[in-house]
């Protein structure tokens, strides 16, 4: 297995002033860039609450050289990529991650759009419907006014109490004096010495290093301006206040006058905070009857100010009673430990979990510029905040440390691993399933490990899934999901995240990330859902509510499978299982040591492949509660066949759809600030997905908007040049290129082809197939498209509009 990655980037300062921080990543197959700019929404002019939200977000709408539909977002999502910025107290953070091939462009457009915002009164106006917009959901969002809440027992006079989303009162752009204050608030901290920049990718730091300098000499040369540091966060003595709510006890602590080393230094304790592992202080929580979950997290950090939030889940009708007691005499215990063995663990794990990170993740984390780990002068740190928060010499309590994570130190595996059926000298019996299928074998492998991809990569994946008798009862699944939970922390930390999930009547369970420690996560993770303990109870979703558009697409691929009965025993429902799985990138070290855990896999073999379902010329609408006011619907239309000519139209449809159905829906009518257009495969049916929410337009009304939008598509298309037509096509088709897909996205590709039939070079035929879509096809497929020949399916939090839709439980 090779090498994994040194944690540490590359850090310089350019000669003219912009610092950057490079990490050349030989395994990704993508790069990324975050560029952080040293002024947030605090350091705005008391007159303009809002004004660097909104300068944020004027920076996407083009600029001279490229307008918007040529422009960094529409760029980023005709390749295939991931792009978005933030707007913090402090700080403002835009990042994107890209192909190899398409990543200095992309930078060309980040440069460009940070230099030269064109700011136009038309676009402005447009922009501050959008932001007012968010601002009503956000005053409506009972999550989001609960953490705002969180900071009134500080001081009013700092700048946390005060207002910074931006509005149309916030934001008068018809006054000089605000076209004033946002060109100078772009001119102060828009410029070198203002900002950092952070690249990822995996070429050399010689060639990371050309393209940072050549970024920065777009960029405006400045001095640095100080961000002055805000008033005390209390003005009273006080360092501590709690707040308490319904089934939930808030308790903030204020820090002051810390030294630099705090951050990492309290991203360590709150680690250890959290921990769910016996001897901890959840656990003591949970013993006692006093807490469920906790929550331990930095609200604000800045110039040696620091707001530290424990959040407690109580017990139903539980009094917040005895918990602060708990929490000091846990602190108190853990002050006086020797951190050495904690602190290598956690150096460990986030070394790890660096190892599995996307490009977009590292360049992030790299623009935070911290320690991996706790230093010596973290340490230090730590020791300064215990005091301050109020840890004491005595302990009262049977404390003990964690038991170190038994994932973070891999075992060499069983020379003489159980070996599946079928399995040969050559190929240890590891078939793909394309060939089992066309041998026409009468037994099939049912743990299928696909050479699709190479097995020379730190990373792979694991599929497995149960089709079930009956639909599994939803206490029976938080009941397995509690019980996944303290394994599912420990293998998140050690590089493999994994996810158990219900659909209709089906059960899946995923793994992907460093594939060394997988077979014995993949044992501990069957052995968990198989032995539930009886005391083992199900826990209320106490987590912040999802949006309306959010809650729609996590039912989605529920409501596209049938439903039957709901028992609540899990043994039935194993006993009469069936199961298939798909195993992706593993070396052969790594399958010969899942012997064990394939023998424990419980269920029947699964030996017949089940097409997946199908709504053919249906128009099926579903009503889902999502306990908002405001209106949010989804559109999900799968291909007209199953054959992979169709769905390489629809992928081309959806790359085709995706910048003008953003434009015409958000910026041009203005329905909505949550607006997409994909494509989406759902138990291996492929379908385009279209989704809006809206504060004021009805899902009727969206459900008109979308299907006006169809209608225009095939004049959208016939209005596309040829050459433009060839580069959209060759730019999609080079998105699923086997050297371009990271691991875990050409896992998911491979899982979904396999369900809806496909063979085992799936990812050699799509971009093929991509390319040989021309016009003439691409028209008929948008014909089908418009017919719902493939069927419709729309969820919504209204009742349907009436035929020609059929409503659905």
């Amino acid at each position: 297995m090779p090498a994994l990655n040194h944690p540490r980037p590359h850090t310089e300062t350019l000669v003219n002033g912009l610092r950057v921080t490079l990490r050349h990543a030989p395994n990704l197959k993508r790069c990324a860039a975050a560029l952080r700019v040293a002024a947030g929404s605090h350091d705005v002019p008391l007159a303009w609450p809002g004004l660097a939200h909104f300068l944020e977000h004027l920076l996407f709408l083009g600029t001279e050289r490229f307008p918007a539909s040529q422009g960094l977002m529409a760029y980023v999502q005709s390749h295939g990529g991931q792009v978005n910025a933030r707007t913090s107290e402090r700080t403002t953070d835009y990042f994107f991650e890209l192909p190899t091939q398409a990543f200095t462009a992309g930078l060309e457009r980040l440069s460009d759009m940070l230099a030269h915002p064109r700011m136009n009164p038309d676009d402005q106006q447009r922009e501050r419907e959008v932001l007012h917009a968010e601002f009503v959901a956000w005053s409506q969002d009972p999550t989001a006014q609960q953490k705002q809440a969180l900071f009134d027992g500080l001081s009013e006079a700092h700048p946390l109490r005060g207002f910074h989303a931006g509005n149309r009162d916030s934001l008068p752009l018809e006054q000089p004096e605000f076209q004033q204050a946002l060109q100078h608030f772009h001119q102060r901290f828009y410029q070198t010495e203002q900002m950092t920049l952070s690249l990822v990718g995996p070429q050399n730091l010689d060639e990371l290093r050309v393209m940072a300098e050549t970024f920065g000499s777009v960029i405006a040369d400045g001095k640095k301006n100080p961000q002055p540091s805000p008033l005390p966060l209390m003005t009273t003595s006080d360092r501590r206040y709690q707040q308490t709510g319904e089934r939930r006890l808030d308790m903030l602590f204020v820090l002051e006058a810390l030294p630099e080393s705090s951050a990492e230094a309290l991203a360590f304790l709150c680690h250890w905070l959290n921990a769910e592992k016996p001897g901890g202080l959840l656990a003591d929580l949970r013993e006692r009857g006093l807490a469920e979950k906790l929550k331990a997290e930095p609200l604000y950090q800045f110039a040696g100010q620091a707001l530290l939030h424990i959040e407690f889940t109580l017990p139903t009708h539980a009094p917040a009673t005895g918990i602060r007691e708990r929490l000091t005499d846990w602190l108190s215990f853990f002050a006086r430990q020797d951190w050495s063995g904690l602190r290598e663990e956690y150096a460990a794990l986030l070394q790890r979990q660096q190892h599995v990170s996307s490009a977009l993740q590292l360049a992030r984390l790299d623009s935070e510029q911290r320690d991996v780990g706790l230093s010596a002068q973290g340490v230090l740190a730590l020791k300064l905040i215990l005091e301050k928060i109020g840890a004491v010499d005595n302990v009262n309590g049977a404390w003990h440390l964690p038991a170190p994570n038994p994932f973070l130190h891999s075992e060499a595996p069983a020379t003489n691993a159980n070996l599946i059926r079928g399995q040969t000298s050559a190929h240890r019996g590891l078939r793909t399933f394309a060939q089992d299928r066309s041998r026409s074998r009468r037994e099939r492998s049912p743990m299928q490990f696909t050479q699709a991809l190479p097995d020379n990569s730190v990373e792979g994946a694991i599929y497995l899934r149960w089709r079930l008798d009956s639909t599994p009862g939803s206490k029976l699944q938080s009941r397995l999901e509690s019980n996944l939970q303290p394994l599912r922390e420990d293998a998140r930390q050690a590089g493999v995240d994994f996810s158990f999930s219900a659909s209709g009547n089906e059960w899946l369970l995923k793994m992907t990330g460093l594939q060394e420690p997988m077979p014995i996560v993949l044992e501990h993770a069957l052995k968990a859902l198989t032995t539930l303990d009886a005391d083992v109870s199900p826990s209320e979703p106490t987590g912040a509510a999802l949006i309306p558009i959010r809650q729609l697409l996590k039912a989605l691929p529920d409501h596209c499978l049938g439903h039957t009965a709901n028992p609540d025993d899990a043994q039935p429902l194993w006993s009469s299982a069936r199961w298939e799985g798909l195993a992706i990138g593993l070396s052969t070290q790594t399958q010969a040591a899942m012997g064990l855990a394939l023998s424990r896999i419980p269920g029947t073999p699964d030996n017949q492949l089940t097409p997946p379902p199908t709504i053919p010329s249906q128009r099926l609408w579903t009503a889902v509660d999502t306990g908002s006011s405001e209106h949010a619907l989804l559109l999900f239309c799968p291909t007209a066949t199953e054959e992979l000519a169709d769905e390489a139209a629809w992928r081309l449809l959806a790359h085709v759809c995706q910048t003008p159905f953003y434009q015409r829906l958000r910026v041009e009518l203005q329905l909505g600030y949550a607006v997409f257009s994909t494509l989406r495969q759902i138990h291996g049916q492929t379908g385009l997905l279209f989704g809006v929410q809206s504060p004021n337009v009805a899902a009727a009304d969206l459900l008109h908007h979308i299907e006006q939008f169809l209608n225009g598509l095939p004049a959208l298309i016939e209005a596309i040049d040829d050459t433009m037509f060839i580069t959209q096509r060759q730019a999609l088709a080079e998105q699923f290129t086997v050297d371009a897909l990271p691991t875990v996205q050409a896992a998911e590709l491979l899982w979904q082809g396999k369900l809806s039939g496909r063979s085992s070079d799936y990812l050699t035929q799509l971009p093929d197939a991509i390319e040989r879509i021309d016009r003439a096809q691409l028209l008929a497929a948008a014909q089908r498209l418009n017919q719902a020949e493939g069927g419709w399916r729309c969820l919504a939090n209204s009742p349907a509009p009436g035929a020609p839709w059929q409503a659905t439980k």
